[in-house]
Protein backbone atom coordinates (compact mmCIF):
# COMPACT_ATOMS: atom_id res chain seq x y z
CA UNK A 1 0.00 0.00 0.00
CA UNK A 2 0.99 3.65 -0.37
CA UNK A 3 1.12 5.21 3.11
CA UNK A 4 0.64 8.93 3.68
CA UNK A 5 0.39 10.83 6.97
CA UNK A 6 -3.11 11.15 8.41
CA UNK A 7 -3.10 13.55 11.36
CA UNK A 8 -6.04 13.64 13.73
CA UNK A 9 -5.67 16.14 16.54
CA UNK A 10 -2.39 15.50 18.33
CA UNK A 11 -1.72 12.08 16.79
CA UNK A 12 -0.87 10.68 13.38
CA UNK A 13 -2.86 7.50 12.78
CA UNK A 14 -0.52 6.13 10.11
CA UNK A 15 3.16 5.18 10.17
CA UNK A 16 5.62 4.42 7.38
CA UNK A 17 7.87 1.34 7.84
CA UNK A 18 10.73 2.54 5.62
CA UNK A 19 10.47 6.03 7.11
CA UNK A 20 10.63 4.70 10.67
CA UNK A 21 13.66 2.60 9.70
CA UNK A 22 15.33 5.68 8.20
CA UNK A 23 14.64 7.63 11.40
CA UNK A 24 16.16 4.87 13.54
CA UNK A 25 19.19 4.79 11.24
CA UNK A 26 19.64 8.55 11.65
CA UNK A 27 19.86 8.03 15.41
CA UNK A 28 22.25 5.10 15.04
CA UNK A 29 24.48 7.13 12.72
CA UNK A 30 24.56 9.99 15.23
CA UNK A 31 25.66 7.74 18.09
CA UNK A 32 28.31 6.05 15.95
CA UNK A 33 29.62 9.46 14.83
CA UNK A 34 30.33 10.39 18.47
CA UNK A 35 32.63 7.43 19.06
CA UNK A 36 32.51 4.81 21.84
CA UNK A 37 31.08 5.66 25.26
CA UNK A 38 33.95 4.36 27.39
CA UNK A 39 32.92 2.26 30.36
CA UNK A 40 29.34 2.17 29.12
CA UNK A 41 26.79 -0.52 29.98
CA UNK A 42 27.09 -3.98 28.49
CA UNK A 43 23.78 -5.65 29.35
CA UNK A 44 20.78 -3.36 29.31
CA UNK A 45 17.05 -3.66 29.93
CA UNK A 46 14.89 -0.86 28.54
CA UNK A 47 11.31 -0.80 29.80
CA UNK A 48 9.44 1.28 27.25
CA UNK A 49 11.92 0.84 24.38
CA UNK A 50 10.06 1.58 21.16
CA UNK A 51 9.88 5.38 20.86
CA UNK A 52 11.29 8.61 22.26
CA UNK A 53 13.77 8.59 25.10
CA UNK A 54 13.48 4.83 25.63
CA UNK A 55 14.41 4.04 22.04
CA UNK A 56 17.18 6.64 22.12
CA UNK A 57 18.55 5.03 25.30
CA UNK A 58 18.57 1.60 23.68
CA UNK A 59 20.34 2.90 20.58
CA UNK A 60 22.91 4.78 22.67
CA UNK A 61 23.64 1.71 24.78
CA UNK A 62 23.89 -0.63 21.79
CA UNK A 63 25.80 1.53 19.31
CA UNK A 64 27.70 3.65 21.81
CA UNK A 65 28.77 0.87 24.17
CA UNK A 66 28.22 -2.34 22.23
CA UNK A 67 25.59 -3.39 24.75
CA UNK A 68 23.31 -6.38 24.56
CA UNK A 69 19.81 -5.03 24.97
CA UNK A 70 16.37 -6.28 25.89
CA UNK A 71 13.45 -4.01 25.04
CA UNK A 72 9.88 -4.14 26.33
CA UNK A 73 7.04 -2.31 24.59
CA UNK A 74 3.32 -2.51 23.89
CA UNK A 75 2.70 -1.70 20.23
CA UNK A 76 0.05 -2.57 17.68
CA UNK A 77 1.00 -4.66 14.63
CA UNK A 78 -0.45 -3.89 11.21
CA UNK A 79 -4.02 -4.86 10.43
CA UNK A 80 -5.88 -5.18 7.14
CA UNK A 81 -5.50 -1.82 5.40
CA UNK A 82 -3.84 -0.23 8.43
CA UNK A 83 -0.11 0.13 9.17
CA UNK A 84 1.39 -0.79 12.51
CA UNK A 85 2.30 1.82 15.10
CA UNK A 86 5.63 3.61 14.66
CA UNK A 87 7.06 1.88 17.73
CA UNK A 88 6.46 -1.48 16.05
CA UNK A 89 8.46 -0.44 12.99
CA UNK A 90 11.12 1.33 15.09
CA UNK A 91 11.75 -1.82 17.12
CA UNK A 92 12.09 -3.99 14.03
CA UNK A 93 14.51 -1.49 12.46
CA UNK A 94 16.61 -1.30 15.63
CA UNK A 95 16.70 -5.07 16.00
CA UNK A 96 17.79 -5.60 12.40
CA UNK A 97 20.55 -3.00 12.73
CA UNK A 98 21.76 -4.32 16.09
CA UNK A 99 21.91 -7.93 14.93
CA UNK A 100 23.62 -6.92 11.68
CA UNK A 101 26.28 -5.29 13.86
CA UNK A 102 26.70 -8.51 15.85
CA UNK A 103 24.82 -7.21 18.90
CA UNK A 104 22.34 -9.17 20.98
CA UNK A 105 18.82 -7.68 20.80
CA UNK A 106 15.68 -9.33 22.16
CA UNK A 107 12.18 -7.88 22.26
CA UNK A 108 9.18 -8.44 24.52
CA UNK A 109 5.88 -7.18 23.18
CA UNK A 110 3.18 -6.89 25.82
CA UNK A 111 2.00 -5.13 28.96
CA UNK A 112 5.03 -4.19 31.07
CA UNK A 113 2.79 -3.54 34.09
CA UNK A 114 1.92 -7.24 34.52
CA UNK A 115 3.59 -9.68 36.89
CA UNK A 116 3.78 -12.15 34.00
CA UNK A 117 5.90 -9.83 31.84
CA UNK A 118 8.27 -9.27 34.73
CA UNK A 119 8.61 -13.02 35.24
CA UNK A 120 9.21 -13.62 31.52
CA UNK A 121 11.93 -10.98 31.35
CA UNK A 122 13.69 -12.16 34.51
CA UNK A 123 13.78 -15.70 33.11
CA UNK A 124 15.11 -14.45 29.78
CA UNK A 125 17.86 -12.41 31.43
CA UNK A 126 18.92 -15.47 33.44
CA UNK A 127 18.98 -17.62 30.33
CA UNK A 128 20.60 -15.21 27.88
CA UNK A 129 22.56 -12.55 29.77
CA UNK A 130 22.95 -13.72 33.34
CA UNK A 131 22.55 -10.24 34.74
CA UNK A 132 21.95 -6.64 33.54
CA UNK A 133 24.02 -3.63 34.55
CA UNK A 134 21.57 -0.91 33.46
CA UNK A 135 17.79 -0.69 33.70
CA UNK A 136 16.10 2.18 31.87
CA UNK A 137 12.52 2.88 32.91
CA UNK A 138 10.82 4.91 30.18
CA UNK A 139 7.18 3.86 30.10
CA UNK A 140 4.59 6.31 28.78
CA UNK A 141 1.10 4.87 28.96
CA UNK A 142 -2.33 6.48 29.35
CA UNK A 143 -3.61 3.62 31.49
CA UNK A 144 -2.45 0.84 33.78
CA UNK A 145 -4.22 -2.28 34.96
CA UNK A 146 -2.81 -2.79 38.43
CA UNK A 147 -1.19 -6.25 38.47
CA UNK A 148 -2.30 -7.05 42.01
CA UNK A 149 -5.76 -5.46 42.28
CA UNK A 150 -6.91 -5.65 38.66
CA UNK A 151 -8.13 -2.04 38.90
CA UNK A 152 -7.75 -0.05 35.67
CA UNK A 153 -6.24 3.38 36.32
CA UNK A 154 -6.43 6.09 33.64
CA UNK A 155 -4.15 9.11 33.75
CA UNK A 156 -5.24 12.65 32.96
CA UNK A 157 -3.46 15.91 32.16
CA UNK A 158 -5.13 18.45 34.41
CA UNK A 159 -4.22 21.23 36.85
CA UNK A 160 -4.70 20.70 40.57
CA UNK A 161 -6.74 22.98 42.83
CA UNK A 162 -8.05 25.54 40.35
CA UNK A 163 -8.88 25.72 36.67
CA UNK A 164 -6.13 26.89 34.33
CA UNK A 165 -6.38 29.16 31.30
CA UNK A 166 -3.54 29.88 28.89
CA UNK A 167 -2.57 29.91 25.25
CA UNK A 168 -2.21 26.75 23.24
CA UNK A 169 -1.74 25.92 19.58
CA UNK A 170 -3.34 23.50 17.19
CA UNK A 171 -0.07 22.35 15.64
CA UNK A 172 -1.81 20.90 12.60
CA UNK A 173 -3.90 23.97 11.74
CA UNK A 174 -1.54 26.60 13.17
CA UNK A 175 -4.25 28.26 15.22
CA UNK A 176 -3.32 29.89 18.54
CA UNK A 177 -6.21 29.95 20.98
CA UNK A 178 -6.99 30.06 24.67
CA UNK A 179 -7.71 26.83 26.50
CA UNK A 180 -9.27 26.41 29.92
CA UNK A 181 -8.75 23.13 31.75
CA UNK A 182 -10.79 22.25 34.81
CA UNK A 183 -8.93 20.88 37.84
CA UNK A 184 -8.61 17.20 38.57
CA UNK A 185 -10.53 15.60 41.40
CA UNK A 186 -8.87 13.39 44.01
CA UNK A 187 -9.65 10.18 42.13
CA UNK A 188 -8.11 11.52 38.92
CA UNK A 189 -4.98 12.59 40.81
CA UNK A 190 -4.64 9.16 42.41
CA UNK A 191 -5.20 7.41 39.08
CA UNK A 192 -2.55 9.53 37.35
CA UNK A 193 -0.03 8.76 40.09
CA UNK A 194 -0.90 5.05 39.81
CA UNK A 195 -0.17 5.12 36.05
CA UNK A 196 2.75 7.51 35.80
CA UNK A 197 4.29 7.39 39.26
CA UNK A 198 7.02 5.16 40.61
CA UNK A 199 5.21 2.05 41.85
CA UNK A 200 5.74 0.02 38.69
CA UNK A 201 9.43 0.99 38.51
CA UNK A 202 9.81 -0.26 42.09
CA UNK A 203 8.01 -3.49 41.17
CA UNK A 204 10.35 -4.03 38.25
CA UNK A 205 13.46 -3.47 40.34
CA UNK A 206 12.16 -5.80 43.06
CA UNK A 207 11.45 -8.52 40.48
CA UNK A 208 14.93 -8.13 38.99
CA UNK A 209 16.59 -8.05 42.42
CA UNK A 210 14.63 -11.05 43.73
CA UNK A 211 15.46 -12.91 40.51
CA UNK A 212 19.17 -12.31 41.04
CA UNK A 213 19.60 -10.65 37.66
CA UNK A 214 20.94 -7.24 38.74
CA UNK A 215 24.71 -7.08 38.38
CA UNK A 216 26.81 -5.60 41.19
CA UNK A 217 27.02 -1.86 40.58
CA UNK A 218 23.90 -1.89 38.38
CA UNK A 219 22.32 1.46 37.63
CA UNK A 220 18.72 2.40 36.92
CA UNK A 221 17.40 5.63 35.47
CA UNK A 222 13.91 6.99 34.84
CA UNK A 223 13.02 10.14 32.94
CA UNK A 224 11.14 13.24 33.98
CA UNK A 225 10.47 16.82 32.99
CA UNK A 226 10.10 20.04 34.97
CA UNK A 227 10.04 22.89 32.48
CA UNK A 228 9.47 26.62 32.92
CA UNK A 229 6.86 28.38 35.02
CA UNK A 230 4.61 29.00 32.01
CA UNK A 231 3.87 25.24 31.87
CA UNK A 232 3.81 24.49 35.60
CA UNK A 233 0.04 24.63 36.15
CA UNK A 234 -0.52 21.86 33.61
CA UNK A 235 2.75 20.00 34.18
CA UNK A 236 4.93 20.45 37.28
CA UNK A 237 2.06 21.41 39.60
CA UNK A 238 -0.59 19.40 37.75
CA UNK A 239 -1.53 15.74 37.88
CA UNK A 240 1.46 14.67 35.82
CA UNK A 241 3.80 16.62 38.10
CA UNK A 242 2.41 14.86 41.16
CA UNK A 243 3.04 11.55 39.41
CA UNK A 244 6.61 12.63 38.67
CA UNK A 245 7.03 13.51 42.37
CA UNK A 246 6.12 9.90 43.14
CA UNK A 247 8.67 8.78 40.55
CA UNK A 248 11.30 10.76 42.47
CA UNK A 249 10.19 9.09 45.69
CA UNK A 250 10.68 5.73 44.01
CA UNK A 251 14.12 6.76 42.73
CA UNK A 252 15.31 7.42 46.27
CA UNK A 253 13.94 4.09 47.51
CA UNK A 254 15.52 2.13 44.64
CA UNK A 255 18.79 4.02 45.04
CA UNK A 256 18.97 2.98 48.71
CA UNK A 257 18.51 -0.65 47.67
CA UNK A 258 21.21 -0.53 44.98
CA UNK A 259 23.83 1.39 46.94
CA UNK A 260 25.09 -1.53 49.08
CA UNK A 261 26.28 -3.29 45.91
CA UNK A 262 27.77 -0.13 44.44
CA UNK A 263 24.80 0.70 42.22
CA UNK A 264 22.53 3.71 42.01
CA UNK A 265 19.15 4.89 40.76
CA UNK A 266 18.23 8.40 39.76
CA UNK A 267 15.93 10.60 37.73
CA UNK A 268 17.19 12.35 34.62
CA UNK A 269 15.27 15.55 33.94
CA UNK A 270 15.25 15.91 30.17
CA UNK A 271 14.56 18.67 27.68
CA UNK A 272 11.11 19.45 26.24
CA UNK A 273 10.83 17.65 22.91
CA UNK A 274 8.24 16.67 20.35
CA UNK A 275 7.11 13.20 21.39
CA UNK A 276 3.82 11.36 21.12
CA UNK A 277 3.30 12.06 24.83
CA UNK A 278 4.17 15.78 24.83
CA UNK A 279 1.97 16.44 21.80
CA UNK A 280 -1.07 15.58 23.92
CA UNK A 281 -0.40 18.12 26.66
CA UNK A 282 -2.19 21.48 26.22
CA UNK A 283 0.08 24.57 26.21
CA UNK A 284 3.27 22.48 25.93
CA UNK A 285 3.40 22.25 22.08
CA UNK A 286 3.28 26.07 21.84
CA UNK A 287 6.13 26.31 24.34
CA UNK A 288 8.15 23.66 22.46
CA UNK A 289 7.72 25.46 19.15
CA UNK A 290 9.08 28.65 20.78
CA UNK A 291 11.88 26.75 22.46
CA UNK A 292 12.99 25.15 19.18
CA UNK A 293 13.31 28.54 17.51
CA UNK A 294 15.31 30.02 20.40
CA UNK A 295 17.63 27.06 20.91
CA UNK A 296 18.25 26.48 17.19
CA UNK A 297 19.27 30.13 16.88
CA UNK A 298 21.64 29.68 19.84
CA UNK A 299 23.05 26.42 18.45
CA UNK A 300 21.99 24.46 21.55
CA UNK A 301 18.99 22.52 20.24
CA UNK A 302 19.00 18.78 20.91
CA UNK A 303 16.62 15.95 20.04
CA UNK A 304 16.05 12.68 21.87
CA UNK A 305 19.19 10.99 20.64
CA UNK A 306 21.46 13.96 21.40
CA UNK A 307 19.97 14.18 24.90
CA UNK A 308 20.47 10.50 25.65
CA UNK A 309 23.98 10.43 24.25
CA UNK A 310 24.87 13.45 26.40
CA UNK A 311 23.35 11.75 29.45
CA UNK A 312 25.37 8.57 28.90
CA UNK A 313 28.61 10.27 27.85
CA UNK A 314 28.74 13.18 30.31
CA UNK A 315 26.77 12.01 33.35
CA UNK A 316 26.77 8.21 33.56
CA UNK A 317 29.82 6.79 31.78
CA UNK A 318 32.92 7.88 29.85
CA UNK A 319 34.72 8.57 33.12
CA UNK A 320 32.14 11.23 33.96
CA UNK A 321 31.02 12.21 37.44
CA UNK A 322 27.29 12.85 37.47
CA UNK A 323 26.19 16.33 38.49
CA UNK A 324 23.06 16.20 40.65
CA UNK A 325 20.81 19.09 41.59
CA UNK A 326 19.65 19.79 45.16
CA UNK A 327 16.90 17.18 44.80
CA UNK A 328 19.34 14.50 43.58
CA UNK A 329 18.33 14.66 39.92
CA UNK A 330 20.58 14.77 36.87
CA UNK A 331 19.67 17.75 34.68
CA UNK A 332 20.13 17.38 30.94
CA UNK A 333 17.48 20.06 30.55
CA UNK A 334 20.18 22.52 31.62
CA UNK A 335 20.54 24.14 28.20
CA UNK A 336 16.77 24.60 27.94
CA UNK A 337 16.61 26.20 31.37
CA UNK A 338 19.39 28.72 30.82
CA UNK A 339 18.15 32.16 31.99
CA UNK A 340 18.66 33.76 28.58
CA UNK A 341 16.59 31.05 26.88
CA UNK A 342 13.72 31.32 29.35
CA UNK A 343 13.83 35.14 29.27
CA UNK A 344 13.21 34.95 25.54
CA UNK A 345 10.23 32.62 26.10
CA UNK A 346 8.75 35.07 28.63
CA UNK A 347 9.22 37.88 26.11
CA UNK A 348 7.65 36.01 23.19
CA UNK A 349 4.75 34.26 24.95
CA UNK A 350 2.32 37.22 25.29
CA UNK A 351 2.96 38.35 21.71
CA UNK A 352 2.27 35.10 19.85
CA UNK A 353 -0.89 34.95 17.77
CA UNK A 354 -2.14 32.82 14.91
CA UNK A 355 -1.01 35.55 12.51
CA UNK A 356 2.62 35.74 13.72
CA UNK A 357 3.06 32.09 14.78
CA UNK A 358 5.56 31.35 12.00
CA UNK A 359 7.57 34.47 12.88
CA UNK A 360 7.85 33.95 16.62
CA UNK A 361 8.05 30.15 16.77
CA UNK A 362 9.49 27.22 14.87
CA UNK A 363 6.09 25.70 14.18
CA UNK A 364 7.46 24.31 10.90
CA UNK A 365 10.23 22.51 12.81
CA UNK A 366 7.69 21.21 15.30
CA UNK A 367 5.56 19.73 12.53
CA UNK A 368 8.61 18.24 10.86
CA UNK A 369 9.72 16.53 14.07
CA UNK A 370 6.17 15.38 14.79
CA UNK A 371 5.82 13.68 11.40
CA UNK A 372 9.27 12.09 11.74
CA UNK A 373 7.96 10.28 14.83
CA UNK A 374 5.69 8.39 12.43
CA UNK A 375 8.29 7.88 9.71
CA UNK A 376 7.36 10.76 7.41
CA UNK A 377 9.62 13.42 5.90
CA UNK A 378 12.81 11.34 5.98
CA UNK A 379 15.37 11.84 3.24
CA UNK A 380 15.81 8.98 0.80
CA UNK A 381 12.34 7.51 1.33
CA UNK A 382 9.97 7.40 -1.63
CA UNK A 383 6.58 8.12 -0.08
CA UNK A 384 4.81 7.68 -3.40
CA UNK A 385 5.95 4.07 -3.74
CA UNK A 386 4.11 0.98 -2.60
CA UNK A 387 5.37 -0.38 0.73
CA UNK A 388 4.66 -3.52 2.75
CA UNK A 389 3.08 -2.60 6.10
CA UNK A 390 2.85 -6.19 7.40
CA UNK A 391 6.21 -6.89 9.04
CA UNK A 392 6.52 -9.51 11.80
CA UNK A 393 8.24 -8.55 15.03
CA UNK A 394 11.77 -9.88 15.40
Amino acid sequence: MIIKPKVRGFVCVTAHPEGCAAHVQEWIDYVKSKGPVAGGPKKVLVIGASTGYGLASRITAAFGSGAATMGIFFERPSEEGRPATPGWYNSIAFTRAARAAGLYARNFMGDAFTHDMKSQVVAAIKADLGQVDLVVYSLASPRRTHPSTGVVHKSCLKPVGTSYTNKTVDTDKGIVSEVTIEPANEAEIADTVAVMGGEDWEMWMKALRDGGVLAPGAQSVAYSYIGPEVTWAIYKNGTIGLAKNDLERAAKAIDAQLKPSGGRAFISVNKALVTQASSAIPVVPLYISMLYKIMKAAGTHEGCIEQMHRLFATQMYNGATAKFDAAGRVRVDDWEMRPEVQAEVVKIWPAVTTENLAEFTDIAGYREEFLKLFGFGLKGVNYDAETEPHIPML
